[in-house]
């Protein structure tokens, strides 16, 4: 069976940069409206008033200082709340390819490899621009890669559960050179005008090529030694956004067709769920937590993160054993856990492993086992 190696990876950063203090200044003149302009039905008591937010809120919440999107103006307006982009027409690359053959291209190069060479594209987000075409054959277009593509989603997770299948893929022998992209346009699902929420994502690509050891060509090779994935249903991470709404005559921009969930829930269910995830797959492999040089996960809130480790290894530890890169990216779904391998895999050492572990909305959880060669 070959081995499957990642061998390249790629980070596309978009324009455009919010940090909190524009973002609060943008969500409290939101709030002022809104207290305004509906101040009768809020002193009769039928609406209620909207509370500020404040920097210091979102820091100690999240540990979020700021995040990159695609258009910012749309999103600062009080207004509007929300980005403000230009549709494409049908013949011109669609922005969620765009940003996805950006970050692909990064990876090949890293990896020495031509986009013929590719034999399989996976687009793994949260959400997609369209039901179909797949946007993965629209990548796979613009890149001039070979063999097939398509897309999945399991929100947070879906870039460790796309890892798997092109783990797979190369190990059956289906391919030879697989790309896992997954194009993150997050700010275009978040609701803006939550306090509890609208400073958690940014946007983002990155990109992962997975190849058969005894053909890259790359100095930098990690092998997967495994991968594991788990799913158990919730709804307290949830967006009801989708093709049959129209049909149930529901409204387009009720709460619920955004980003939303129950924080507190989340973060004590997903915490033990995904600290045991990862001990169970290490254990698997006869390797105990300690025994991990670094561990690359899932970028959502800093508590959460911390906790995990501690539950690991017993101890608080730093960035060196677990990078952070939620500072400056805030949440970005399914790439978060990729953003921080990429950046931050120097200092591991050949021989030495990685765990790579995202987790999130399902609730899903899937990590890869890696040993630089």
């Amino acid at each position: 069976m070959p081995r499957a190696v990642i061998t390249g990876t790629g980070l596309y950063v978009p324009p455009h940069v919010i940090t909190n203090a524009e973002l609060v200044a943008s969500f409290n003149a939101y709030v002022e409206r809104f207290n305004v302009e509906h101040a009768a039905a809020i002193e009769a008591g039928t609406v209620t008033a909207l509370a500020p937010s404040s920097e210091a809120f979102i820091e100690k919440a999240s540990g979020i200082q700021r995040r990159y999107v695609m258009e910012k103006s749309g999103v600062l307006d009080p207004a509007r709340m929300r980005p403000k982009l230009t549709e494409r027409p049908d013949d011109q690359l669609s922005l969620m390819a765009e940003i996805a053959v950006d970050a692909a291209r990064q990876a090949l190069a890293a990896a020495g490899r031509q986009a013929a060479e590719v034999d399989a594209v996976i687009c793994a987000a949260s959400n997609m621009q369209r039901a179909y075409p797949a946007m993965a054959i629209e990548i796979q277009q613009a890149l001039g890669a070979g063999g097939y593509g398509f897309d999945m989603n399991v929100a947070c997770s879906s870039a460790t559960f796309a890892i798997e299948q092109a783990v797979n893929a190369v190990r059956s022998g289906a391919s030879r050179c697989v790309l896992v992209v997954n194009p993150e346009i997050t700010s275009g699902h978040l609701e803006w005008k939550d306090r509890d929420c609208h400073f958690i994502f940014g946007d983002v690509c990155t990109a992962v090529l997975v190849e058969a050891d005894e053909t890259a060509v790359a100095a930098e090779r990690w092998e997967v030694l495994g991968t594991r994935l788990a799913t158990q249903f919730s709804n307290n991470i949830r967006n009801n956004a989708g093709f049959l709404n129209r049909s149930e005559d529901s409204d387009p921009t009720a709460r619920d067709k955004t980003f939303r969930q129950e924080g507190r829930k989340v973060f004590k269910e997903v915490v033990p769920i995904a600290s045991a995830h990862i001990e169970a797959h290490l254990q698997s492999h006869g390797v105990a937590p300690a025994q991990v040089r670094r561990y690359w996960l899932h970028q959502a809130n800093l508590g959460m993160n911390q906790l995990i480790i501690r539950k690991l290894v017993g101890q608080d530890v730093g960035p060196d054993l677990a990078p952070l890169i939620l500072d400056e990216f805030a949440n970005t779904a399914s790439a978060g856990s990729i953003i921080a391998f990429h950046r931050h895999r120097d200092g591991v050492q050949p021989g030495e492993l990685g765990v790579i572990c995202s987790f999130g909305a399902g609730y899903s959880v899937g990590s890869v086992i890696v040993r630089k060669q």
